[in-house]
């Protein structure tokens, strides 16, 4: 039976985007009309959780789910993940608010899912036709390597590990789990990666040109990069449950 979208449903994790919020939930509705939209945000000082709740009262398109204090990305998609499922949407599609991630992509995203039959679509800066823009070459050198030991270490054909423009079936998240991920960033993005690699779940990958954030300033740092790597040595030699009994 072929895969149809039902509910697709873009989680978009928030912490200072307030520059970007506003035109960038316009653009995905633009690109993916049946789409809803859920603004998972950590207090931001900026007021981007306020704009978000302030229009999810006038549109029924767009949803918010705003958080105490600063619990980070991992954190975010778990919830968004888990508030996506409990409602019934399906795709499931996560992506950044700053704009590296443009919703022009968005329906081939989830076009990997509805016409080529995945399980796990992800927009890839380093498959055929892909790249990076306004990236400074320390930074490109770190994003590299992270892909390429991951390919190493964890035996995968995915090219772009560490990217976090994807679109999930629900039933690939339900499999996995949403609460059974504990890592954290960049950790997070790989280590759900290989969960579903170890269910034998379909991957594929559709080429996005990413770009650096138009405003705000950016929450990577070198040392997260660093984590992520390690986080990789554990994965190796540790075992990934592919049962469902650990699901929420």
């Amino acid at each position: 039976m072929s895969y149809q979208q039902v509910r697709p449903l873009v989680v978009l994790p928030t912490f200072n985007e307030l520059d970007n919020l506003p035109e960038l939930c316009g653009e995905i509705l633009r690109y993916l009309p049946a789409a809803e939209i859920l603004v998972v945000d950590d207090a931001s000082p900026d007021g981007s959780g306020k704009w978000a709740e302030d229009e999810a009262k006038k549109h029924p398109h767009l949803h918010c789910l705003q958080r105490n204090r600063k619990m980070g990305l991992g954190s975010a998609y778990r919830a968004g993940w888990s508030w996506g499922l409990e409602r019934a949407y399906d795709p499931i599609i996560s992506m950044d608010a700053d704009w590296s991630h443009h919703p022009r992509y968005l329906p081939a995203l989830v076009g990997l899912l509805t016409e080529n039959g995945a399980d796990l679509g992800i927009g890839s800066r380093y498959t055929a036709g892909g790249g990076i823009k306004n990236w400074p070459v320390a930074r490109r050198l770190l994003s590299a390597f992270a892909n390429h030991l991951s390919r190493l270490l964890l035996g995968w054909r995915v090219r772009d590990a560490t990217s976090g423009f994807r679109a999930y079936r629900a039933s690939t998240l339900t499999a996995i789990g949403p609460r059974s991920i504990t890592a954290e960033g960049y950790s997070f993005l790989e280590e759900s990666l290989w969960r579903i690699h170890c269910c034998g779940l379909k991957i594929a990958e559709t080429p996005i040109m990413f770009e650096d954030r138009r405003g705000g300033k950016s929450k990577i740092n070198r040392s997260e990069i660093i984590k992520a790597a390690v986080n990789l040595l554990f994965m190796r030699w540790r075992r990934i449950p592919t049962d469902t009994n650990h699901q929420d």
